[in-house]
């Protein structure tokens, strides 16, 4: 049998096999599909994937699930609705962790991430969900916004609590400077949204890898680590395509779509290690530190990285806030038919912003071949049978406060 020279058996390798010598390979998805197609060490979430998973039909058992827990814990339905959505996210993590060998990201609700304490406590409620379930806390990393409140957060759950923290939506030098000094386990410098900035800002349209604002940034972060002796490491994150990943190659870790595994999959180019410890204690940076004075000034002279990190908590909250509608429908519901109320038909749901001129319509549920139907929208309100619609209106407050029509958000059910 002949032997395959070197070369030959590189142009054979996909790119995907060639990078998973140099770094860690981590799939960005809730999708499980996606994890077991592309078979990489470990998996990170954030509530915009857990979304995008929970409309798919498959997952809507995860979502069910995680709503019977919500109910029976009891509380009101705030409390409900927080720990409805706690397991949720544990529930997907712990669907991942089947799939991965490694650790999966599972993140702290960006609404809190000005809140240190806040921070703390949810992170800890959902690494007490993963050990319920038989997961050590050491296959769990809690993902929290790279805010200097975030920072200490990190810094307190790892120092007391032995939690390991992925700091996201980080965008600066200064936050991984602060990271490295909170000496949490790893930080996910965000490569795509820091190139987007400039495309948006600048006359310049487009970049070569080499020259990428988000490569850069994340190769100057991963020299300043390695050469000072750092434990904490480096997560490239959001990435645009494949040739910011592959200049990239070397890093501790990349966090990777579906998308650019497939191509990487696709890829037969040669991938050399671009990163290495020895490029690093040969760069020229120096070492300092960040009180938090020097931290707010030095971050906030970064405009790109302000911008983008208030963006990206805005965008996270968003979702979480869809997924939370989602959750109040499905509540409302199923109390609603505890009561002996039974809901026949539901042809449209409106979330009602007191203030707005448009209704905003977020579900609509269309009947098919005569009387079945199955409803496949947002609100996955799979075991609501459908019959004739008696045109009856109901509406439900989405919070505990007296409800005012002219100043309270709302659910409106057309049934």
């Amino acid at each position: 049998m002949s032997s395959v020279s070197p070369d030959k058996r590189r142009k054979m390798e996909s790119a995907l096999s060639q990078l998973k010598k140099f770094t860690v390979v981590v799939a960005d998805t809730g999708d499980f599909n996606a994890i077991d197609e592309y078979k990489p060490q470990d998996a990170t979430t954030n509530p915009s994937l857990i979304l995008a998973a929970a409309k798919m039909p498959e997952y809507q058992n995860l979502l069910d699930q995680a709503i019977k827990y919500g109910i029976a814990n009891g509380g009101t339905e705030e409390e409900q609705v927080a720990n409805t959505m706690d397991k949720l996210f544990v529930s997907f993590g712990l669907e991942i962790l089947k799939k991965v060998p490694g650790r999966v990201s599972t993140e702290v609700d960006a609404r809190l991430s000005f809140d240190k304490d806040a921070m703390v406590t949810r992170a800890l409620k959902l690494i007490s969900l993963y050990e319920e379930a038989g997961i050590k806390k050491e296959r769990v990393l809690i993902k929290l916004s790279s805010t200097w409140e975030g920072i200490q957060a990190g810094k307190e759950l790892e120092e007391k609590h032995g939690v390991h923290c992925n700091m996201t939506l980080l965008f600066s030098f200064a936050q991984a400077v602060a990271c490295a000094e909170a000496k949490v386990t790893l930080i996910s410098p965000f490569v795509g949204r820091i190139l987007d900035w400039h495309k948006e800002n600048s006359d310049r349209k487009s970049f070569e890898p080499h020259e990428d604002p988000g490569v850069l940034s994340v190769t100057k972060i991963f020299n300043y680590y390695k050469k000072f002796g750092y434990s904490t490491v480096v997560m490239g994150a959001s990435f645009r395509n494949t040739g910011e990943v592959k200049a990239l190659a070397g890093c501790d870790l990349l966090t990777i779509s579906p998308g650019l595994l497939a191509e990487l999959s696709q890829d037969h180019s040669a991938i050399t290690a671009m990163l290495s410890m020895d490029k690093a204690k040969a760069c020229d940076l120096e070492k300092i530190h960040l009180d938090e004075k020097a931290f707010r000034w030095q971050h906030n002279e970064d405009r790109m990285a302000v911008e983008k990190l208030s963006d990206g908590i805005r965008k996270f909250a968003a979702d979480a806030v869809k997924l939370e509608t989602m959750i109040r429908v499905r509540l409302f519901v199923l109390i609603y038919q505890c009561k002996n109320k039974r809901i026949n038909y539901i042809r449209h749901f409106f979330f009602v912003i007191p203030g707005e001129n448009v209704q905003r319509k977020k579900w609509q549920v269309r009947e098919q071949h005569g009387n079945s139907s199955s409803i496949k929208e947002a609100a996955g309100l799979s075991g609501v049978r459908l019959s004739p619609p008696d045109q009856t209106l109901q509406i439900c407050p989405l919070n505990g406060a007296p409800f005012d029509k002219k100043t309270t958000p709302y659910l409106r059910l057309i049934l």
